[in-house]
């Protein structure tokens, strides 16, 4: 396996899922994925540091924790990158894998898959693990809304 990508929100599945991989499988290159309007993991682990960020705006809901001192630590020592994806990406990713895998999925989980989509080039050629964790779905409050 080349690469774990795993969404990021508070950073507790995360950490647990690159402190495990890093015991089983060093190698393995753990890469989180996050809403761009919810980025603080990306912008701490870039400033090597823990940054607040911004109120979050994202449809991805369950992402919109903000990162612990704890959850930090380990991502900083554990997790090679973080990927951020847009709010099209999260609804294309959630509608793809309703549509095709007939997953009923949250927007939150959605994330992985929009990095995939939004940044593929990176991972052409690799073998892939996706964490596609939720399906906590409110669907009156999803991009296609309510039917009158």
């Amino acid at each position: 396996l080349d690469a774990v990508v795993a969404p990021v929100g508070g950073g507790g599945l995360i950490s647990g899922i690159a402190v495990a991989v890093s015991a089983l499988s060093p190698q393995t290159r753990v890469i989180g994925a996050e809403p761009a309007g919810a980025d603080d993991a990306w912008q701490s682990l870039r400033a090597g540091r823990l940054m607040a960020g911004a109120p979050p705006q994202t449809i991805a809901d369950g992402l919109r924790a903000s990162l612990g001192d704890l959850t930090f630590a380990v991502i900083h020592d554990t997790v090679d990158d973080i990927l951020r994806v847009s709010e099209p990406g999260i609804v294309s990713a959630m509608r793809l894998l309703w549509e095709r895998m007939k997953l009923v999925v949250e927007p939150s989980a959605s994330v992985p898959i929009a990095a995939l989509l939004e940044h593929g080039a990176a991972f052409h050629g690799q073998r892939i693990a996706v964490v596609v964790s939720g399906g906590n779905v409110d669907l009156d409050a999803l991009p296609w809304g309510r039917p009158d």
